[in-house]
């Protein structure tokens, strides 16, 4: 659908988003973006919601600044994934088993791997030149750098929340691996080491909201924050590839002889460099991915209902951007209150996963309508696949 323009300060609002349908702590958050000397656009997606520090679901163009609470805390988190070569008949009638073996294979929660995995042991792993990313650990930020052991022994895994594995069927009958996480706890610190020093600096003492507070190109502090920003987004895409070669290393186990096909990786907290009506502007997206022309995404829904891989249209309107999911339409502890195991029970019927209290604020029902999201976005993206899971692992 074509977006609608909601006047803002310095700039519009281009909302993929009914505005009657946003939160007004959203939108008030969303107007303040618009007050920002440095703002050069704003386009916000269909699954928005209000956000700490900035609105999920946010694109945000500047010159010569970023906010670093625009990016989010858990900086780099994304998603991947793969198809294999298998269809659903090769899968083993026991699903419990092969959800057993990736829990097994992958740490999930606030657990770690003993050991610090070996990418030389991984199968299908993308990434490469391991020795000359961890060397660059010790440029980063001093707050961090007692955290380097707990750094690796967190390489690829899970954590918890809204991050998940999953073994889905296309509407062909292929075998896909889906992978939703993020930089785990050292992007997480990182994040919130910047957030604080930027709250500090003297020219973010009259923002009409501080936790926009921003740094500003051609400074010390600015050039810091691209360093340990840009870490902390490899660091987010090398725990996806770890996870994922893990967890189809679990699958072949299960399953002997499978093959991946098509890869797909996407990260949807993050900054990128680019060029909008000849200005060369810093990028925030704050839950979206990039959209550029030929570029696959992925947009997930809930513990039940599915995922789409699309392929974007290359939209400047939006920034090239789309949704980065459903996006919540209620709070974890409202979730809470609201539903019982019960009902987590009989709307995950047919998925093998958790059922337990312990996930009840993932209940699909807490999430918006994903069908309604991806619609929203027809000039954003093309449905390339739609899937649906037969397992979930959640932290």
């Amino acid at each position: 659908m074509p977006y609608t323009e909601v006047a803002g300060d310095r700039v519009p609002i281009r909302m993929w988003a009914a505005p009657g349908e946003v939160e007004g702590a959203a939108m008030e958050q969303l107007r303040n973006v618009t007050r920002m000397p440095w703002v050069h656009g704003l386009a916000v997606m269909p699954d928005v919601h209000y956000g700490k520090g900035a609105t999920v679901g946010s694109v945000i163009a500047m010159r010569d600044a970023v906010s670093p609470a625009a990016v989010g805390v858990d900086i780099g988190c994304g998603m991947t994934a793969v198809r294999t070569d298998l269809t659903a008949e090769r899968l083993p009638d026991d699903l419990g088993r092969l959800r057993s073996a990736l829990e097994a294979a992958v740490p999930v929660g606030f657990r770690a791997h003993d050991e610090p995995v070996d990418p030389a042991t991984v199968p299908t792993l993308r990434s490469t030149r391991w020795d000359v990313f961890w060397d660059r650990f010790e440029e980063l930020a001093p707050a961090v750098h007692t955290r380097r052991s707990r750094a690796l022994h967190q390489m690829g895994t899970l954590g918890g929340g809204n991050h998940f594995l999953e073994v889905c069927l296309d509407d062909r009958g292929a075998v896909w691996l889906v992978l939703h996480s993020g930089s785990r706890n050292i992007g997480k610190e990182l994040a919130e080491y910047h957030i604080g020093r930027a709250r500090e600096l003297p020219h973010n003492q009259d923002l009409p909201d501080r936790d926009l507070a921003v740094f500003v190109s051609g400074t010390p502090e600015m050039e810091a924050y691209r360093r340990d920003l840009f870490w902390a987004q490899e660091y987010a895409r090398r725990n996806r590839d770890v996870m994922m070669g893990l967890a189809f290393r679990a699958l072949t186990e299960q399953v002997p002889g499978a093959r991946a096909e098509q890869w797909i990786s996407c990260h949807h907290n993050y900054v990128a460099e680019e060029t909008y009506d000849g200005v060369d502007v810093l990028v925030t997206r704050k839950g979206a991915i990039r959209a550029g022309a030929g570029d696959f995404g992925i947009i997930p829904g809930s513990m039940a209902t599915g995922t789409y891989i699309v392929r974007g249209l290359g939209n400047p309107d939006s920034f090239n951007s789309a949704s980065h999911g459903a996006g919540r339409r209620m709070s974890r502890n409202k979730a809470r209150r609201t539903f019982s195991q019960a009902d987590l029970v009989e709307q995950t019927r047919g998925v093998e996963c958790r059922k337990d209290l312990g996930v009840v604020d993932e209940i699909p029902a807490a999430y918006k309508d994903l069908e309604s999201v991806v619609r929203a976005q027809s000039d954003l993206v093309e449905v390339v696949a739609r899937l649906r899971q037969v397992v979930c692992v959640k932290g």
